[in-house]
């Protein structure tokens, strides 16, 4: 007999988490399906940075925020550990300190410039070379992201009911019937995609209309520095700027984007913006980098390694440059939306393209989803 739930949701990554949890927080009965045996995509290969600070004012920064407090939520019930970090944006160049001291004017993030002593004081990851000075944010998180998502998963399982089938591929989907390679087929009332980049293996037409885009990132981490007392804050360079979109309306960013484009097309070429994240055991992530498209293959550029820990060097002060692993990333990414929605023919909702996202914006994207589909207020 074909078991029945209500919820059922394709993909264990950050953005299938989500979107079970927010189902069984109503109550509802939720399955679970992920092909590999433990989320092994995007969500494992990121810096673990819950962001809100990279959000433009409005929906978007509140839709961070929400995610925010549902981690707070978890680290409070244990399922997983989640340190209140912060973060800094350093400023070794003085067009970088400007959008800094613009964008703390405007008010609608809770930052505060801080001078180069006082960032020298609380990092000692900063490189004080050139250091004018640097821009906090109290709202940043780090997760473990190599293991945050099995975790959950497990809390779900253990604390909400959630039935887990890992290594399930879902080759079909037919009128709230799921079929798995090995035969196996569920019921569910609701069927949710979160199949991350690999939209186009169940819906390649949806795929191929919908306006994603894949991106492929490469990121190192180092061997293990010294650790100073309490949590270590997220590090961003005046190079991440460009990236995200809380800073696009400041107008001094002109400068800065100038200024690379002159100086380093390269970084430009290769969406190259650096950030770091220390974690409690000593090892930095450090990143990356940005290719589309076409211009995404198999093999990994030697040159973009280069010229990441090119620029790391020159923001950031490591004892030692060793470099303990190397990976890349791929996500899927819209242009315009948080998260690509649609509907599928056989009633299968799709909710994927959280682009470089997903960890600082899944849980508040999936709650406002489920505030939608239940008619909350």
């Amino acid at each position: 007999m074909t078991p029945r739930f209500d919820v059922a949701v394709i993909g264990g990554g950050i953005v299938g988490l989500a979107q079970a949890w927010m189902a069984a927080r109503r109550n509802l009965r939720v399955v679970l399906l992920e092909r590999s045996s433990a989320a092994e995509g995007a969500s494992v290969r990121n810096f673990g940075m819950i962001w809100p600070v990279g959000q433009p004012a409005g929906e978007l920064l509140s839709i961070a925020l929400r995610s925010r407090a549902l981690w707070q939520e978890l680290h409070a019930q244990q399922a997983v550990p989640v340190a209140e970090c912060g973060s800094i944006h350093l400023a070794h160049h003085p067009d970088e300190l400007a959008v800094h001291e613009e964008f703390c004017s405007r008010q609608s993030h809770p930052v505060r410039m801080l001078s180069a002593r006082e960032v020298e004081s609380r990092t000692p990851l900063a490189n004080p070379a050139g250091l004018l000075g640097g821009m906090h944010s109290p709202l940043e998180l780090r997760v473990d992201p190599r293991t945050a998502s099995a975790r959950i998963a497990a809390w779900l399982r253990d604390t909400r009911g959630l039935e887990c089938h890992f290594r399930t591929s879902i080759i079909g989907v037919d009128n709230g019937t799921l079929h798995a390679a090995d035969g196996r087929t569920w019921n569910a009332d609701r069927i949710i995609v979160c199949s991350g980049s690999d939209l186009q293996t169940l819906y390649p037409e949806t795929f191929a209309r919908s306006g994603l885009q894949l991106c492929k990132l490469q990121m190192l981490k180092s061997v293990s520095q010294p650790v100073a007392a309490g949590p270590a804050p997220h590090l961003a360079s005046g190079l991440t700027l460009r990236h995200y979109a809380a800073f696009r309306d400041c107008a001094a960013l002109t400068a800065v984007e100038a200024r690379v484009a002159e100086q380093s097309p390269d970084l430009d070429r290769y969406g190259i913006h650096v950030m770091a994240s220390q974690f409690p055991g000593g090892e930095v992530i450090l990143g990356d980098s940005h290719e589309y498209g076409d211009a995404i293959t198999p093999f990994d550029k030697t040159l973009i390694d280069e010229l990441i820990l090119r620029e790391c060097r020159k923001v950031f002060r490591l004892d030692d440059w060793s470099i303990a692993e190397r990976w890349h990333g791929i996500y899927a990414k819209h242009s315009d939306l948080p998260v690509y929605e649609a509907q599928a023919a056989d009633g299968t909702h799709i909710f994927v393209g959280t682009g470089g996202a997903g960890m600082t914006m899944s849980f508040g994207l999936a709650d406002r989803a489920w505030q939608r589909w239940c008619g909350e207020a």
